[in-house]
């Protein structure tokens, strides 16, 4: 699933993303740590991928969007 970066915090590697249908949805460092990142930019493209369902939807991983 696509989203763009929303906000991210460097210190605690956490952060949020909107859905392409404006929907923010909340990542945690673990998450970011899975995608081997280093750095988190607003505005940058990101892939995403989800578990769990409504509510309960979480973030397991984020990483750069790519061609």
């Amino acid at each position: 699933m696509q989203a763009t970066a929303y906000t991210y915090d460097p210190e605690t590697r956490s952060g949020s993303v909107l859905l392409d249908d404006g929907t923010p949805v909340e990542f945690g460092a673990e998450a970011f740590a899975a995608g081997g990142l280093r750095l988190l930019r607003p505005g940058q493209r990101v892939r995403i991928e989800t578990a769990g369902e409504g509510a309960g939807r979480r973030i397991t991983l984020v990483t750069l969007q790519t061609f």
